[in-house]
């Protein structure tokens, strides 16, 4: 008898088909010469939780049930291969890490009929995958056998020596396979992607940096959507035709990061703004290399230095606030306005930064730096692949969207960014400073603990991935109980809109328990003239 095994995709939280930011940074472009990736899942029915597959073998006709990613429901089988490997989150054994973001396309192009979506078709293949072009080659395999049921994506594939984005959309109803084309990123570059297709012309041959599905651009002509000679082909203009969300809601974050690595992007300034048609390039080389510090705040970036910034203005409420909340699009009178999209806000589910090296065991270079929530307030806490059993605070069911528990990551992460929001200017100092403090004591370490780990590793690998769990969840546990005593902190010196004195963490009382001065900051001399332009004399005092 066929044995039947079920993934159910609600239990891997790790993907989303909202939204979500990746930079890809080429090892001979970080500090250390890792390869680097990092993923953001954007949405607000997604929950912070981290899963984990261990290896395993397989029975000859052992069989996969899938179920839809987002939908939930039966979609079909796929055969099982015979031994699959460990996978942690979006990273497997080999150091094979795959992310992705979502861009749509041409409706016309979705084959409901076919049994693999995007996040089966990840899971499945980091399974099954060693390196990042075995990964492009399951994946286009899976796809022609099984069928591809999402619409347009851009997948991040990348392992310890190399990084590929690949780009993928349907055929249209009930036909098998898909169009694609992958494009390996130079060593010496970064490139980003958030939700358009990012691949325009691409060489036609040279198959070690660039492949491509036979009819990827044949199919185009016959659907009409391209007319010329094949070297002009360009895959997103085909499949994903430029509109003002691909540009200002999309490229826009691709564009800011690109500003802060090499001042030269600033000149794509009038294309995100809708004034030119010159479309950012798929990657560039940055003016120095690119540290994890560095990568790290990339993720929490709202457009700072740009005409998008977001803290200043009425919108940014009365304390300078760098955020926005749902919806992005909203209308008044008759009259339809928008809120820009960063790449950090309350909309991030959990972030993570990939970490893949290939001068080390495995289990010892591959890391997700791993966090939950808004990705300016969390923590990137180092979870290593060997990790055989996930910290308490990301596993999956400790609480939900609809469960409170303070052992959950996401919520005691959730509960100090909402009480952050509420006196932004100030309180983020606080938080900033706890989240600094905690990073750098992570990556000070680093070295310590991976000597240590590779010094187990030689006399048992089993010695050593116990030893990198234990300090996975160690990290874990410590981050969870600061973030607490954070908390109580922020609510003891804010409470109430005022400000109670403190030094060092530590409240100044006048030897009887009484705070030693209480400060009411009030509102900022911009906000006061907003009530004045607002009320009139409504509010001014009498002589």
């Amino acid at each position: 008898m066929k044995r039947i095994v079920s993934i159910v995709s609600a239990l891997l939280s790790v993907f989303t088909a909202y939204a979500g930011t990746n930079i890809l940074v080429g090892k001979h472009c970080s500090t250390d010469g890792s390869t680097l990736c990092t993923y953001s899942a954007d949405s607000y029915y997604l929950y912070g939780e981290l899963t984990h597959y261990p290896k395993a073998q397989h029975s000859k006709y052992e069989k996969i049930d899938i179920y839809g990613w987002d939908t939930h429901g039966y979609q079909g089988k796929v055969e099982q291969v015979p031994f699959t490997n460990d996978v942690l989150g979006n990273m497997n054994e080999h150091q094979v890490c795959i992310t992705e973001s979502t861009w749509g396309g041409r409706p016309e192009l979705v084959d409901t009929s076919g049994v693999l979506d995007y996040g089966n078709l990840i899971t499945l293949t980091l399974q099954r995958c060693k390196t990042a072009t075995d990964a492009i080659q399951i994946m286009t395999d899976l796809v022609n056998e099984y069928g591809y049921r999402s619409s347009g994506e851009t997948f991040t594939i990348a392992d310890p020596n190399e990084l590929w984005i690949m780009e993928m959309i349907g055929k249209g109803p009930d036909i098998k396979g898909a169009v694609w084309v992958a494009m390996r990123l130079p060593d010496d570059c970064v490139s980003a992607h958030a939700n358009h297709s990012r691949i325009t012309t691409f060489p036609l041959n040279d198959r070690a940096n660039c492949r491509y599905s036979k009819d990827v651009i044949s199919f185009a002509r016959e659907k009409g959507y391209f007319e010329g000679k094949n070297k002009e082909f360009s895959f997103s203009d085909a499949y994903d035709p430029m509109s003002f969300s691909a540009r200002r809601f999309c490229d826009a974050r691709v564009w800011s990061v690109f500003t802060k690595l090499s001042p030269q992007m600033a000149k794509y300034q009038d294309y995100i703004l809708g004034k030119s048609d010159e479309r950012l390039p798929l990657w560039i080389k940055p003016e120095k290399k690119i540290s994890l510090k560095e990568l790290k705040n990339l993720m929490r970036d709202h457009f700072e230095g740009t005409p998008l910034a977001i803290d200043s203005g009425v919108g940014s409420e009365p304390f300078g606030a760098s955020y926005r909340y749902a919806p992005r699009e909203w209308e008044v009178d008759g009259t339809k306005y928008f809120n820009e999209n960063p790449i950090a806000g309350p909309h991030n589910a959990f972030s993570f930064i990939a970490q893949m090296r290939s001068w080390l065991p495995n289990m010892v270079g591959g890391v997700l730096w791993y966090g939950v929530d808004d990705a300016t307030f969390t923590v990137y806490i180092p979870i290593y692949i060997a990790t055989t059993e996930v910290p308490e605070c990301f596993r999956k069911g400790n609480g939900s969207l609809l469960e409170f528990s303070w052992t959950s990551a996401y919520w005691v992460f959730n509960w100090v960014a909402n009480l952050t929001y509420s006196r932004y200017e100030y309180m983020s100092k606080d938080v900033l400073k706890i989240q600094d403090e905690l990073e750098r004591k992570f990556e000070d370490n680093l070295e310590v603990v991976e000597e240590a780990a590779k010094s187990l590793y030689t006399k048992s690998p089993d010695f050593a991935a116990r030893f990198l769990t234990e300090y996975s969840q160690n990290q874990s546990y410590i981050t969870m109980e600061r973030w607490k005593k954070l908390g109580e902190f922020l609510m003891v010196k804010y409470c109430d809109g005022n400000i109670k004195r403190e030094r060092g963490g530590v409240f100044i009382d006048n030897g009887w328990g009484v705070p030693a001065g209480i400060s009411s900051p009030g509102y900022s001399d911009w906000f006061y003239k907003q009530i004045i332009e607002t009320t009139g004399d409504k509010y001014k005092l009498p002589k």
